[in-house]
């Protein structure tokens, strides 16, 4: 079984006082961004990377706080892997008007959604629970 380690975010921007986070449409379903570790570098620094790739920032976000590790497994090209997600709340000093899904890893929209929104949304229920660490997160630090 192959082992790989990836890091990923909620990014989020505040709104008329409530927090809305940005989910990506990748292959026909609503995920969260997210992306392989690479060589060299700390996992929060590939959640960042990853989070910004994916969703067209030209500055990295910053992380805000450590949210959960999810578990999931799959098969790829007759293999078995094991994918480990390193989890973060993000945000940015300047949110551009206008992100750009990153079409080459098969996103094809994104969208701001309310944290009840997204937990509807989102295609996998390990998602559902990073949203409500999330939400968890954001209620503790007001």
């Amino acid at each position: 079984m192959i082992e790989i380690e990836a890091g990923g975010g909620v990014l989020y921007r505040i709104e008329n006082g409530r927090p809305l986070l940005l989910l990506i449409y990748r292959n026909g379903v609503w995920d969260l961004p997210k992306g392989k570790l690479e060589e060299g570098e700390s996992i929060s620094e590939c959640a960042a990377r990853e989070v910004a790739e994916e969703v067209g920032l030209e500055e990295l976000p910053s992380l805000d706080g450590d949210l959960s590790v999810t578990i999931h497994f799959y098969e790829e090209g007759g293999e078995k892997v094991k994918k480990i997600t390193h989890w973060y709340s993000m945000s940015c000093a300047r949110m551009p008007e206008v992100l750009t899904p990153q079409s080459e890893e098969g996103i094809t929209d994104l969208q701001w959604s309310d944290i009840e929104s997204g937990r509807e949304k989102v295609g996998y229920q390990n998602l559902v629970d990073v949203i409500s660490r999330f939400e968890n997160w954001y209620k503790k630090r007001k």
